[in-house]
């Protein structure tokens, strides 16, 4: 079990924001945290610390103004930090070689793969070949629709056809490295986990798998390695005393310590 570190990135600022809150139509989003500090400054945090297999996520859509400045501070974060951090936001194969070659250890993909409500696999092929299994990252970050989870889209606002079940992982792990969830529906609200989602991700042992979403102390934290086996690994983002949040980080990153594997 291992502490993820994430650095979100929406109009050019490192923020922390309530997943949900997303939309196309317009830039703004429900903040709970604006840094005054450049997103460099909290990769040199996690190098410094030693913690891996971060995540860089770039919120605005691609193409966008709000999306080059995104960019701007993406790059000097892969720079403080070459080959500790992976990122996603706007992926595809025609982009993800300059993300690696820029320093990230991984890209991660969801939209450019789960197309028009299903999984597009030509384009799940095409970007397995430029990046290379090992390199690749599938977001399939979830809503719950009924009894089951489904994947959602397009900065979490679409939902798809497929359902989030262990033989679609299966499918999907012959094409990546690792998985990386988010449980949108608690993601930026640091109201409780989604116990459900975890029970569901405890049953996967064949990659890795990052659970995020909901986190708000350390009874969450024991629960997640108790039921997930010590299997999940875990972000944190606005519970987090570096995002404004009430979870002292070198705590946080201490109890992961005592508590890896």
């Amino acid at each position: 079990m291992r502490f993820r570190p994430c650095i979100d990135i929406h109009n050019g600022k490192v923020k922390q924001i309530v997943g949900g809150s997303l939309r196309d139509e317009e830039s703004e989003a429900k903040e709970n945290f604006v840094s005054e500090k450049g997103a460099e400054y909290y990769a040199a945090l996690y190098k410094e610390d030693g913690l891996k297999g971060g995540h860089i996520v770039l919120l605005n859509p691609a193409g966008t103004h709000e999306y080059e400045l995104d960019m701007l501070q993406a790059r000097k974060a892969l720079k403080a930090y070459p080959g500790g951090l992976q990122i996603g936001g706007g992926i595809t194969d025609k982009n993800a070689a300059a993300f690696l070659q820029a320093g990230a250890s991984h890209v991660i993909v969801t939209s450019y793969v789960f197309r028009d409500g299903f999984i597009n696999y030509e384009n799940l092929r095409k970007i397995t070949c430029e990046t290379g299994k090992d390199k690749l990252v599938l977001d399939v970050s979830c809503r719950r629709k009924g009894e089951d989870y489904y994947i959602v889209t397009d900065r979490w606002q679409k939902f798809t056809n497929e359902r989030l079940t262990l033989e679609l992982l299966k499918d999907l792990s012959g094409y990546c490295d690792e998985f990386l969830i988010h449980a949108v529906d608690v993601e930026g609200k640091s109201s409780g986990i989604e116990m459900d989602l975890i029970c569901f991700l405890s049953k996967w042992q064949e990659s890795p798998v990052t659970y995020a979403g909901g986190v708000s102390g350390f009874p969450e934290l024991e629960s997640i390695r108790e039921y997930g086996k010590g299997n999940i690994d875990v972000t944190i983002g606005s519970s987090l005393s570096l995002f404004g949040g009430p979870l002292p980080y070198k705590n946080v990153v201490e109890w992961f310590t005592n508590h890896a594997g």
